[in-house]
Order: C-alpha cells, then sequence, then structure tokens
C-alpha cells in the first residue's frame, strides 16, 4: 500500500494535465457552439485547407525523420567505436542544447538564417550571393532537425551500444565485411531504437506550430498552426479542439503500429 502512495503525485499530475484536457478537447470536438452533438468539428479535417496543412505538415515531418536517422545512424556507429571519454563529450554535446530553452533556440537559429543574418553575412565575406532560407520550408526542417535530432540519437545510440560484440567478432570471422555487418547485424538488433527514434521525432514534427511559426514567418501554414490560430486568433474552440482530436486519432494510430512493430522485434530476437 505505501508503494501505492508513492505513485500518487504522479496520478494527480496525469489526471489534471492529461486526462481533464483531453475531456474537455473530447467535449469541444464533438459539439457545435450551442452544446449539441455534431461531427463536424471532426470531418473539418477533409476541408481542402486544411488537406493542404495536414500533407505539407507529413512531408516536413517525415523529411526532418529521415535526416535526423540519416545522421544519428552513423553516428551512433561513430560513438560505439570511441573510448568512453570522447563518447562522454559528444553525447553531452548533442544533449547541451536541450538544457537550454526550445523558443530561444529557435529564435537564435531565426536570427543565424535571416537575410541579414549572422550565415549571409559570412558568406559575404567569402563574395558569395546571400541564401535565401528564412521563411521557407527548407528552413522550417531545418529547424526542426535541429531541435528534435537528440530525440532520434539517444535511442538508436542505446540499442547500438546494447548488441554483442561477440555476434559482430564472430560475423568478421565468417569473412563477413563491414557493410554487411551493419546490414545483417547491426540494422535489424537496432531497430527496436531506430522506431523509437522514429516515433520521438515525427510525432513532434507534425503537431509543432512554434517552429514553422519563427523560421516560416507565418507564411506556411502547417496544421499545428491551423489549430492554433483556431484557438488563439478566432477562438472557435469547437473546431480547433475538432482538429486536434482528428490529428490526436492520427497520431495513435502510428504509436499502435510503432509499438507492434516493437513487439515483433522483441519477439524476433527472444526466438
Amino acid at each position: 500500500m505505501k508503494r501505492k502512495y508513492i505513485a500518487a503525485p504522479y496520478i494527480i499530475w496525469m489526471s489534471a494535465f492529461i486526462v481533464l484536457p483531453l475531456i474537455f478537447v473530447s467535449y469541444y470536438a464533438f459539439t457545435d457552439k450551442t452544446g449539441g452533438f455534431t461531427l463536424e468539428n471532426i470531418t473539418a479535417i477533409l476541408d481542402p485547407l486544411h488537406i493542404k496543412a495536414t500533407l505539407l505538415s507529413l512531408e516536413l515531418s517525415l523529411a526532418c525523420t529521415i535526416l535526423c536517422l540519416l545522421i544519428s545512424f552513423p553516428l551512433a556507429l561513430v560513438l560505439r567505436r570511441l573510448n568512453m571519454n570522447n563518447k562522454g563529450i559528444i553525447i553531452l554535446i548533442m544533449i547541451l542544447p536541450m538544457w537550454m530553452n526550445s523558443i530561444l533556440r529557435i529564435l537564435a537559429l531565426q536570427m543565424i538564417l535571416s537575410k541579414n543574418g549572422i550565415l549571409n553575412m559570412i558568406l559575404s565575406w567569402f563574395g558569395i550571393a546571400p541564401l535565401s532560407i528564412i521563411n521557407t520550408p527548407g528552413a522550417i526542417v531545418f529547424g526542426m532537425v535541429y531541435d528534435f535530432l537528440p530525440y532520434m540519437i539517444l535511442p538508436i545510440y542505446n540499442a547500438v551500444m546494447d548488441i554483442d560484440n561477440d555476434l559482430i567478432d564472430a560475423a568478421r570471422d565468417l569473412g563477413a565485411s563491414n557493410p554487411s555487418v551493419i546490414w545483417r547485424i547491426i540494422l535489424p538488433l537496432s531497430k527496436p531504437g531506430i522506431i523509437s527514434g522514429i516515433t520521438m521525432v515525427f510525432i513532434p514534427c507534425l503537431t509543432s506550430f512554434v517552429i514553422p511559426d519563427i523560421l516560416g514567418g507565418g507564411k506556411i501554414q502547417l496544421l499545428g498552426n491551423v489549430i492554433e490560430q483556431e484557438f488563439i486568433t478566432s477562438m472557435n474552440w469547437h473546431l480547433g479542439s475538432g482538429l486536434s482530436f482528428a490529428l490526436m486519432i492520427f497520431v495513435v494510430v502510428g504509436l499502435a503500429f510503432s509499438e507492434k512493430q516493437e513487439k515483433k522485434d522483441r519477439e524476433s530476437l527472444v526466438w
């Protein structure tokens, strides 16, 4: 019984900041301004404007996830080969930006990528024409990669480090080349970490609205920005909740799929 009491603060926190908000969102999503039941707020996701924002959100989230994966997996392989001291320093460098407020980091990135920012100033010193990066989808993807990269690195790094060295040594003793070792041993065994990393990056990117708002200059509307405007600007909480609920369904389906894949991977490793 005493152990159950230890969990009481978490239960109170979860009830206040997870369960109750979900109840309120669900109520507004399925009601109109008169309080009557309706599905129009949910089906509004099929509006051409909202479909365009959703597809763009999926496109940029997928691009960010792929870039994070292409950076994180080779980095995890490199860290595996390093000694403990260098490894700890590199991991610290990777998570150090997370100690600073996310909005401050994105604002700093805005100053770097702006038309008269630090990047174009450096390019001008070398006689290179300034780049128009800010207020573009590329700037948003760059900001997402910068913000969410640690969430991809850490699970992949942990999965790669858990691989038994004897398996790799045995494969090399049997004549396997380095690409074969990576493709047939390291990659399959690190698949649970890869799936976790993809989930931890793709979903925040899909629901993000601060990064597109700052680095997109309000000119590029993702679904998160549309939902934010419905709540803050239009004060249409019913439509905003409906779009949020539809997006939440998509996220839950994605989480269920990733959990199913992880379960299959764990069972295959046992066998």
